[in-house]
This record gives structure tokens, C-alpha cells and sequence, in this order.
């Protein structure tokens, strides 16, 4: 049963770093207002949304199999307080900063309407770090984190991620809100 919890922890955390790796591309595709192939923007804002909320579920997943797992030494006070870790504390306190980020965006975003905009976009921001504190866990603590075919997909994330944010820092960038005004000048 050990085994079987140990290998859910990593496949778990592995495929919730793909979403979230995947959710914060699209993020960044939906606030440019741009289709995808033949997806209209709000069809990729609920595929955003839905694999964003999928990634949150594998991520409990992964916490929950490790609090399980006797091996995996995880404590509930290490979930939710960070760098406080017997096994790696540094690289386990990502975790947990990555995991309260998560949890708050989450939260945000399923109350967006009761909290409004600024709210909800000022906590989102907390996106660009939960992203790269995720990794860096997956890297330092992993079980996988420094064999050949995590870091050949770790490149590949950090690819596509950079590629998607230095684009969004472009001048070629035009939100939706300010392209609505610029036309309506």
C-alpha cells in the first residue's frame, strides 16, 4: 500500500505541475483575447478555468497521498506552515507556498462575482509566482526532480511558459479591455 500511495504522490504532483503549467499559458491567451485555432475567447476561458480547477484537484491529491503515506514523512502542520519540514524543509516550504497560492486563487476565482474585479485580478497575479515556486519543488524535491525525462519536461514548461510571459510583457500584447477602448476612440 506504501508503494502505491508513494507513486500516486508523484504522479499526482507531476501531472498538477502540467496543468498548472498548461492553465497559466492559456491564462495568458485568454487576457490577450485571442482565439486558439477554432476555440472562441470564452470557450478558452471555461477550458482555462476548468483545467486550472483540475490542477487544484491533482495537487489534493498529491498533498493528500503523501500526508497518507508513512514514508513520505509529510505532517499536516509542513502542508500549512512552510520551511517547517523535517525531509528537504526548503524545498518542501515551496511546496507549501506553492499550495497556499493555489488554495488562494482558487478561493478568488470561484467567488469572483462576490468579490469583484480588482479582488479577484490582484489576487490572480499570484499566479506568476505560484508557477515557478511550484517547479522549483517539484526540482528540489521530487523524487524525479533531477532525472532526465522530469527536467527534458521542466525545459519544455519553462519554454513554454517564458515564451508565453515575455509575450504578455510585449508591446505586441493588446488585452481585450484596452483593444475595447482603443476602437471605441
Amino acid at each position: 500500500m506504501n508503494e502505491a500511495l508513494w507513486a500516486l504522490g508523484r504522479a499526482s504532483g507531476a501531472v498538477s505541475l502540467g496543468l498548472f503549467t498548461l492553465s497559466v499559458v492559456l491564462g495568458i491567451l485568454v487576457r490577450s483575447g485571442r482565439p486558439l485555432l477554432v476555440l472562441p475567447r470564452f470557450s478558452l476561458a471555461l477550458v482555462h478555468r476548468n483545467i486550472a480547477l483540475l490542477a487544484v484537484v491533482f495537487l489534493g491529491l498529491h498533498v493528500g497521498s503523501l500526508l497518507l503515506d508513512p514514508l513520505a514523512q509529510l505532517r499536516a502542520l509542513d502542508v500549512v506552515v512552510p520551511f517547517v519540514g523535517e525531509f528537504k524543509p526548503f524545498w518542501q516550504g515551496l511546496g507549501t507556498v506553492a499550495l497556499d497560492l493555489a488554495v488562494a486563487i482558487a478561493v478568488t476565482s470561484l467567488l469572483r462575482r462576490r468579490l469583484g474585479p480588482r479582488v479577484f485580478r490582484a489576487v490572480h497575479w499570484a499566479s506568476y509566482a505560484l508557477w515557478p515556486v511550484a517547479m522549483a519543488h517539484a526540482v528540489g524535491n521530487g523524487t524525479d526532480g533531477t532525472s532526465g525525462w522530469f527536467l527534458g519536461t521542466a525545459l519544455a514548461a519553462f519554454g513554454a511558459v517564458g515564451a508565453a510571459v515575455l509575450w504578455r510583457m510585449s508591446a505586441g500584447f493588446i488585452e481585450t479591455a484596452r483593444s475595447r477602448q482603443e476602437s471605441r476612440a
